[in-house]
């Protein structure tokens, strides 16, 4: 087998029964989003209906919208943009942490040093240059605003997210190139809700991304899948939605 037909015999027996899982949203206006951000705005410039030969809309939106790539820059001044990341970095194995269990009885719920003791026992040392995802089942929330933020009486937002020894354990000891969640934020809904977004500022000042708004990461097993994560390529763009798709058996 030559050098240029290998990748398509791979294709061809390595792919063919495997399983293609979209784990994006397909994003609207009216969805959930962050309370700063204004809605999509989408118009129908050119449609069928109007006798046009093709059908075109123009799309206002933020760059952090729907299931979408944070690069460094979003929070890091002179970060890398979603131009910047190489696309060697978009097709990475995939680790899933899960702690929908916990989830389901504490919407504040964080993931422990011990879900990555667990997880190491169950497959083996989390792979480096590898993208980890939190499974929170917090998708299926969506796309009921109201649902999706778990606001309190008093307003507090209660909603899982990641926790700093988890995360400093991932990047700076297994050495990762990514993570992703299905929530809105990085940090938990008790920290966003008094304006402490801490965690996603370490993550993106660490020069990685990270996908939020994740989706159906209960339909793919916690270790063995491949994610292939892609966006459009926005010169100096600080986000955008993004598809992700885990390969798998």
């Amino acid at each position: 087998m030559n050098g240029s037909s290998s990748l398509w015999e791979l294709f061809r027996t390595e792919l063919a029964g495997a399983t293609f899982t979209d784990l994006s949203h397909a994003f609207h206006p009216g969805q959930p989003r962050f309370a700063l951000f204004p809605d999509e705005q989408r118009e129908v410039l050119f449609d069928h209906s109007r006798g046009d030969g093709f059908q075109v809309h123009r799309y206002g939106f933020v760059g952090q919208w729907g299931t979408h790539v944070d690069p460094p820059v979003h929070f890091i001044e002179w970060g890398r943009t979603v131009d910047q990341i190489p696309v060697e970095e978009m097709l990475l194995p995939l680790v899933i942490l899960d702690i929908s269990e916990r989830v389901a009885t504490n919407a504040d719920a964080t993931p422990t040093l011990d879900d990555i003791a667990g997880w190491e026992a169950r497959n083996g040392r989390i792979p480096e240059k590898s993208f980890v995802a939190l499974r929170t089942d917090w998708w299926k929330r969506w796309p009921d605003t109201d649902d999706f933020y778990n606001r309190s009486a008093d307003g507090v937002a209660h909603t899982p997210g990641w926790a700093r020894d988890v995360l400093e354990a991932l990047f700076e000891q297994r050495g990762i190139t990514a993570i992703g969640h299905e929530q809105i934020d990085t940090d938990p809904g008790l920290a966003t809700s008094v304006g402490s977004y801490a965690l996603e500022h370490y993550v993106l000042s660490l020069d990685r991304w990270q996908i939020e708004l994740l989706a159906r990461l209960d339909e793919v097993p916690e270790a063995g899948a491949l994610i292939l994560a892609s966006w459009p390529k926005a010169e100096g763009g600080s986000g955008f939605p993004a598809r992700a798709i885990a390969i798998h058996r």
